[in-house]
C-alpha cells in the first residue's frame, strides 16, 4: 500500500463532481463525487449492478455524465478542446487516464509489440523506435518480455491481461483506470495480473480499481470505497471499511467474503 501523504501535498489528479447516469429511465449513479490524488490507489467495491463499472467509464468519459463534470488536474473535461481556456477535450484526457477492461480489447492481427506500440505511434506521434523502447520497458515489466512476438490467441488471458496494461502503461499516463481485470480468468491467472498491479501500487501509480477481489483490495489500497445502487454508501481506509464498516449493507456484503 501507498504511503500516506500528510494533507494537502497531494496533487487532486482526477475529479468526479455530481455525476448521474442514466440508460433509459433507469437511473444508475446518482450524484457521485470521488477525488483521486497523485500516487493514491482507490479500490471500488460493491454488489453486481451498483454502479461500480459505469462509475469508473464516466470518470474516463467513455460513459458521458447527464449531469455533473469531471475534471483533470483541474481543468474540466468536455466535448471540445479549447487550448486557452479551461475546457480540457476527451482526446486529450485519455492521453493521461488510461483505461484496462475486463476483456482484453487487443488487436488480434498484431503482436504483442505491435498492440503496446500503437497508442504511442497513433495517438502520441511518437517515433517508431522510440515507441518500441518504450513498450519493452513496460512489458518487460509485466514479464512478457519473451512474448513480444505472439499473438493474443499464442497467450493465457492472465497473459493477455498483462499486454493490456502495458499498453496502458504504454502512453504514461498519470492515473490508471482498472475495470474488473481479473473476473474474466480462470481463478488459477488472477494473481499473476494482481501481481503486477501491486507492483504499480508500490512505484506510486495513481490508480482507481474495481474489483471484487476483497482481500486484494485490502492490501494494496488507500481508500476504499463502496458502491451500493448508484451511490457511494461508504468510504474511507481499507482496515475500517472492511473490518469496522458503519453501513449495514455494506456488513452484509462483506460476510460472504469473510465466512
Amino acid at each position: 500500500m501507498n504511503s500516506v501523504a500528510m494533507p494537502g501535498l497531494r496533487e487532486t489528479v482526477l475529479e468526479a463532481r455530481g455525476i448521474t447516469k442514466r440508460f433509459g429511465a433507469l437511473t444508475v449513479l446518482h450524484g457521485i463525487d470521488l477525488s483521486l490524488t497523485s500516487g493514491e490507489v482507490v479500490s471500488i467495491i460493491g454488489p453486481s449492478g451498483s454502479g461500480k463499472s459505469t462509475f469508473i467509464r464516466c470518470m474516463n468519459m467513455l460513459e458521458v455524465p447527464d449531469t455533473g463534470e469531471v475534471l483533470f488536474r483541474g481543468r474540466r473535461v468536455g466535448p471540445t478542446f479549447r487550448g486557452t481556456g479551461q475546457l480540457l477535450g476527451l482526446g486529450e484526457l485519455r492521453r493521461h487516464v488510461g483505461m484496462v477492461f475486463q476483456h482484453f480489447n487487443l488487436f488480434p492481427h498484431m503482436t504483442v509489440l505491435e498492440n503496446v506500440i500503437e497508442g504511442p505511434m497513433t495517438v502520441q506521434r511518437k517515433p517508431r523506435g522510440e515507441a518500441i523502447d518504450i513498450a519493452m520497458d513496460y512489458i518487460a515489466k509485466v514479464g512478457l518480455a519473451d512474448k513480444r512476438d505472439a499473438r493474443p490467441d499464442q497467450l493465457s488471458g492472465g497473459q493477455k491481461q498483462r499486454v493490456a496494461i502495458a499498453r496502458a502503461l504504454a502512453m504514461q499516463p498519470d492515473a490508471l483506470l482498472l475495470d474488473e481485470i481479473t473476473s474474466a480468468l480462470d481463478p488459477e491467472l488472477v494473481g499473476e495480473v494482481l501481481g503486477v498491479v501491486r507492483n504499480l501500487a508500490e512505484q506510486g501509480m495513481t490508480m482507481v480499481l474495481v474489483t471484487h477481489e476483497i482481500s486484494f483490495a485490502a492490501g494494496v489500497s488507500d481508500r476504499v470505497v463502496f458502491m451500493e445502487t448508484g451511490r457511494i454508501a461508504e468510504q474511507g481506509s481499507p482496515d475500517r471499511i472492511l473490518h469496522n464498516p458503519d453501513n449495514e449493507r455494506l456488513k452484509t456484503f462483506l460476510a460472504r467474503f469473510h465466512g
